[in-house]
C-alpha cells in the first residue's frame, strides 16, 4: 500500500500579459508578493493605500512545476487540494482547465488522475478580477444592494458596490476602520496526495450526552478507498480503546461507531476549570496492518444557548456543563489587511492577551474571515468560547441559485472543518443585517428600506431568509447537531413581525448598543442601555505614539491632516473623539498628548460600560466590547493595535473582567452605591474599606465593614447619600478609595472621583520609581508625592506591565512587573525592562491647566 503527499510551495506570479515571471510566496496574496518584489510601496503608510487601488483590477496568475516519477501515475487515486483560493480562479493542469474556483472560504479538492504525467508538470492558476467579474452582476441585477462598509468610492467605483457578490472577505473593500485591498492569490495551503489504499478524510467526535459521570460519543468518518475491503475500525483515546468490523465499498462512505467514556475530564473555560482535551485516533485495522488513520483532539463538554421567558422578558446566556457562564470577552477581527502574514506568533499573542485580560470569550465577528485552525486550537488549549459568525455583515446579499450553492458549499465546508473544537459555543448567521434592514418595521432599521420598491424588498428578504434562515441552519444541524444557532447579531428573537429586530435596547436578545460613539451621547448611557447580552459596543482612540509613527512623518502629527484621516475610517472619528475629551478630560498640550489623552478617554468608557453590565448579572450574562485587535496600524475601537501592543484600554479590560471587583454608581437619587461582582464559584468572607481623601493625601472620612459575597452574584454592599459623604467638602477636590480584601488578598481596589477629570486642579507630581531589593531588577515600586492620575509606565522592549495607566494616591505605593512579549509556545517572559520610564497625565495636558 503506497500514499505521498507534496506540499507546493514554489510558486512564480505575474499580471496576466506580462512577460516576466517574479517570486511568489504561498501562501499569500498578490498584494504581499507585489510588495516582496519591491513593486509597489508599503501599503499602510500614508496614503499609500489609495495609490494602490489598480491591483485589483488586473488578473494575476500564479504558476509552479512538479516533478512526479512513474509511480504517481499507477496509484490508485491522485487528488490536488487548494485550502483556499482567493477567489475567482481558473486552475489549469498542463493547460488543460481543471477547476473554477468562485469561494475564498472553502477548499477546493480535484481529482487529478489522468491530468499529472510522469515528469515535469505545470500547474497555473489565473485570478480573474473581482471587479471585472462582479461589475456586471449589478449591471444584470438592475438595482444596488445595500453594503454600508463597500469603500467603493475609494476605488475608483463610484457608488458601485459589488462586494456582496463575492464570496470572500468583506472587510477587503474597507470597513470603518480598515483599509481597501481587494486582494487575491493563493491564501491556504496547496496539496497533492496520492494513494493506492484506503483513506480517511474526515474524523468527527459528535458529543450526544455529556456528563461528569460518562460521555456519549459518537466517531464519525469519512472514508474513501479504492477498492471494497474488510477489517477493524480501531478508535482510541487516553488509554481507553473501542473496536468493531467494518465492511467498506470501493468509493466514499461514512462509517460511525458509537463509544462512551467513563468518568470523563470535561473541558472548561477560563474561570470554571481545566480546558481538558482528549487526542482520539482512529484506525482502519487489516490483520496487524494499518491502512489508515486519522487524529482529533477535542474537549468534551456540553454548551447550550439558554434562552428562558422570565419577568423581564427571555434570557440570554450560555450554559457550559450545566454551568451559568457570564461571557466576558471582545470581538475579533482578522489580524491584518493580508491574512496570510499573521503568524502562529501574532495569533499566540493575541490569545495570550485575551487570557491575561481575564476573558472566557472572542466572538470572531463576520466580517472578516473563518479563522486559521491555529486560532480554534488555541482557543481550546486555554479555555476561551468562541461566539462563530459565518462570514456575511452588514449587507443584503444576492439569491440566485449559483451564490446559494456557493453559500451552501461553504457553510458545510466551515461547519465540518471547526466542529471538533470544543471551544465553538455559537453559529451565528451574519453581524447586524436584521436590525439594518428591519423587514417588518417601515422606520425601523438604517434606512435602508426606503430605497427600494415593496416588491423588490420582498424579493430582498425571501433572499436572506433562504440564507440565514433555511441554508446556514441547516447546515449547522445537519454538521454540527447540539450548537445553536442565532440568525442575527443583534436579534430579539425570531419572529416573524416587528418584535424581531434588536433595534433598542430590550429584555430579550442580544444587543449591539453605539448610543455612545456614533449618536454621541455620554458614557453615563452605559449604565441606562444594558440587555441581555452586549454583544457590542465601543469606543475609539489612537494608538501610542510608537505606532502612528510606522505610518506618518512628524509634519503629518495633526488630527486633520491627509495621513491621519487617511487612518481614520469612521468619518468625523478623529472630532468625535476630540468631542468626548472636552466633555471629560483637560485639554492635551500637543498632538502626541493627544494621543494618550485618547486612550485613557477609551479606557473610561469601556470601564464604565463593563462595570454595568457586570453589575446587572444575571440580567446582563455577556458583555463583548468592539473591539480586540486591529488589521493595520490606524486609530480604532482595539484595545490592542496592529503590532500587538496594549492600549490604555486593554489594561482597564483586565482590571474590569477581574472575577471580582469593586463598582461604584451614583443613583439619580444621589445615593453613592458601591457594588461587589463576584464570578467566583464560592461564597467569601470579605472586608470592605473606604477613605475619603483630600487631592493632598489627607483622609478625611472612612469606613469598614465586613462583607459577605455570595457565589456567582452581583449586589450592592454599601450605600450613601453622596451629601453625606462630602460633608461639605468640594466635590472636585475629593477622591475615594475602595478596597476589598478576603483573607489578607486584595480581591479589587479602585480610585473614584466625583467629577471628570477636567474639572480637577492638577499639579505636576514627583513620581519615583525605585527597583525591589532582591528582584533582579524584575519588579519596581512606584510612588508619588501627590495625586497622580494615569501614571503611565513605557520599556524600549515589547511587552506589558503587571499594571499601567493607573492613579496612585500621595504616599500610596505599586509594585509592577514586566514581561516581554513570548516567543514559541511561551505566552510571557518576565524581563527587566530596558529604559524604563514614567509619566503622567500632568506631563500631557495643557500646561496652563497647571
Amino acid at each position: 500500500m503506497r500514499q505521498q503527499q507534496i506540499s507546493l510551495s514554489n510558486w512564480e506570479f505575474r499580471a496576466c500579459g506580462d512577460k516576466n515571471w517574479l517570486s511568489a510566496t504561498v501562501p499569500g496574496t498578490v498584494h504581499t508578493d507585489l510588495l516582496k518584489n519591491e513593486m509597489i510601496p508599503e501599503p499602510f503608510y500614508g496614503k499609500n493605500e489609495h495609490e494602490l487601488q489598480w491591483i485589483d483590477k488586473k488578473d494575476w496568475e500564479y504558476r509552479t512545476t512538479i516533478q512526479l516519477d512513474d509511480q504517481w501515475e499507477s496509484l490508485a487515486s491522485t487528488e490536488l487540494t487548494f485550502k483556499g483560493l482567493d477567489t475567482y480562479a481558473d486552475v489549469y493542469i498542463n493547460e488543460e482547465l481543471a477547476l473554477s474556483a468562485d469561494n475564498m472560504f472553502k477548499e477546493w479538492r480535484l481529482n487529478v488522475k489522468g491530468l499529472l504525467k510522469a515528469g515535469e508538470n505545470e500547474i497555473r492558476v489565473k485570478f480573474r478580477s473581482v471587479v471585472t467579474e462582479d461589475l456586471p452582476k449589478l449591471e444584470q441585477l438592475g438595482y444596488a444592494l445595500p453594503a454600508a462598509n463597500d469603500q467603493s468610492e475609494l476605488g475608483g467605483l463610484e457608488e458601485k458596490r459589488i462586494s456582496i457578490f463575492a464570496r470572500k472577505a468583506p472587510y477587503h473593500y474597507g470597513w470603518d476602520w480598515g483599509p481597501r485591498f481587494v486582494t487575491s492569490g493563493i491564501w491556504r495551503e496547496v496539496i497533492l496526495e496520492g494513494r493506492d489504499t484506503a483513506a480517511i478524510a474526515d474524523l468527527y467526535i459528535r458529543q450526544n450526552h455529556i456528563t461528569e459521570k460518562e460521555a456519549r460519543l459518537t466517531a464519525v468518518l469519512d472514508v474513501a478507498t479504492p477498492e471494497a475491503w474488510e477489517g477493524l475500525l480501531r478508535i482510541s483515546a487516553d488509554g481507553q480503546e473501542w473496536m468493531r468490523a467494518v465492511s467498506l465499498k470501493a468509493g466514499k462512505q461514512t462509517v460511525e461507531m458509537d463509544i462512551v467514556v467513563d468518568q470523563p475530564r470535561l473541558w472548561w473555560c477560563r474561570g470554571l476549570g481545566d480546558p481538558h482535551l482528549y487526542s482520539f485516533q482512529a484506525e482502519l485495522v487489516q490483520g496487524r496492518e494499518t491502512a489508515a488513520s486519522a487524529s482529533v483532539r477535542t474537549g468534551l463538554r456540553e454548551i447550550k444557548l439558554i434562552r428562558k421567558k422570565d419577568e423581564r422578558g427571555t434570557s440570554f446566556a450560555f450554559e457550559l456543563n450545566g454551568v451559568s457562564v457570564f461571557a466576558k470577552g471582545s470581538n475579533h477581527i482578522p489580524n491584518d489587511s493580508f491574512s496570510t502574514e499573521v503568524t502562529e506568533e501574532r495569533y499566540r499573542h493575541e490569545i495570550a492577551t485575551a487570557v491575561e485580560s481575564n476573558m472566557n470569550m472572542l466572538r470572531v465577528w463576520g466580517g472578516g474571515i473563518y479563522e486559521e485552525d491555529i486560532f480554534y486550537r488555541l482557543c481550546d488549549e486555554y479555555g476561551i468560547l468562541v461566539w462563530q459568525d459565518f462570514m456575511f455583515a452588514c449587507s443584503m446579499y444576492p439569491g440566485d441559485e449559483q451564490f446559494l450553492e456557493s453559500v451552501r458549499g461553504e457553510a458545510e465546508y466551515n461547519v465540518k472543518r471547526l466542529r471538533n473544537h470544543p471551544c465553538m459555543a455559537l453559529w451565528c448567521g451574519n453581524n447586524e443585517i436584521d436590525s439594518a434592514w428591519a423587514h417588518y418595521g417601515e422606520n425601523m432599521g438604517w434606512g435602508w428600506k426606503k430605497e427600494y420598491s415593496p416588491e423588490i424588498r420582498d424579493v430582498m428578504w425571501g433572499h436572506y431568509q433562504e440564507i440565514f434562515h433555511r441554508i446556514l441552519p441547516e447546515a449547522v444541524e445537519a454538521y454540527h447537531s447540539g450548537i445553536d444557532y442565532w440568525p442575527s447579531s443583534p436579534l430579539r428573537d425570531l419572529t416573524g413581525d416587528i418584535n424581531q429586530h434588536a433595534t433598542r435596547t430590550t429584555g430579550e436578545g442580544d444587543v449591539h448598543y453605539w448610543g455612545v460613539w456614533h449618536a454621541t451621547e455620554p458614557f453615563e448611557n452605559y449604565n441606562l442601555n444594558v440587555g441581555r447580552f452586549m454583544s457590542e459596543y465601543g469606543f475609539q482612540s489612537f494608538p501610542e505614539l510608537k505606532s502612528v509613527m510606522s505610518y506618518t512623518e512628524e509634519q503629518d502629527m495633526e488630527l486633520t491632516s491627509d495621513v491621519m484621516m487617511a487612518h481614520q475610517k469612521n468619518g468625523r472619528g478623529n472630532l468625535l473623539i476630540k468631542d468626548y475629551m472636552d466633555m471629560y478630560l483637560p485639554k492635551p498640550k500637543d498632538f502626541t498628548a493627544f494621543l494618550y489623552m485618547s486612550q485613557l478617554l477609551q479606557a473610561e468608557a469601556i470601564r464604565i460600560a463593563i462595570e454595568s453590565h457586570r453589575r446587572n448579572k444575571p440580567f446582563c450574562m455577556g458583555t463583548l466590547y468592539w473591539q480586540m485587535n486591529d488589521c493595520w496600524p490606524v486609530a480604532s475601537w482595539a484595545g490592542m493595535d496592529y503590532y500587538g501592543r496594549w492600549k490604555a484600554l486593554q489594561y482597564a479590560v483586565r482590571k474590569s473582567f477581574q472575577e471580582v471587583i469593586l463598582s461604584v454608581k451614583t443613583t439619580d437619587a444621589g445615593q453613592l452605591d458601591v457594588h461587589a461582582v463576584s464570578d467566583l464559584r464560592e461564597a467569601l468572607n470579605t472586608e470592605l474599606s473606604i477613605k475619603l481623601y483630600q487631592l493632598d493625601g489627607s483622609v478625611l472620612d472612612e469606613w469598614s465593614q465586613s462583607v459577605d459575597l455570595e457565589a456567582d452574584s452581583a449586589a450592592v454592599i454599601f450605600s450613601i447619600p453622596v451629601a453625606e459623604l462630602l460633608n461639605g467638602h468640594a466635590q472636585e477636590n475629593v477622591v475615594l478609595s475602595l478596597e476589598l480584601v478576603s483573607e489578607d488578598q486584595t480581591l479589587d481596589r479602585k480610585e473614584h472621583y466625583m467629577v471628570p477629570a477636567k474639572d480637577m486642579k492638577f499639579s505636576k507630581p514627583e513620581i519615583t520609581i525605585v527597583e525591589t531589593p532582591g528582584s533582579g531588577g524584575l519588579s519596581f515600586t512606584v510612588t508619588s508625592d501627590i495625586l497622580s492620575r494615569g501614571v503611565y509606565l513605557t520599556s524600549e522592549d515589547e511587552g506589558i506591565f503587571s499594571d499601567n495607566f493607573f492613579d496612585l494616591l500621595p504616599g500610596q505605593s505599586k509594585t509592577v512587573e514586566f514581561s516581554q512579549r513570548g516567543t514559541g509556545d511561551k505566552d510571557w517572559i518576565p524581563t527587566a525592562p530596558k529604559g524604563l520610564k514614567v509619566q503622567s497625565m500632568a506631563d500631557f495636558i495643557d500646561e496652563s491647566l497647571l
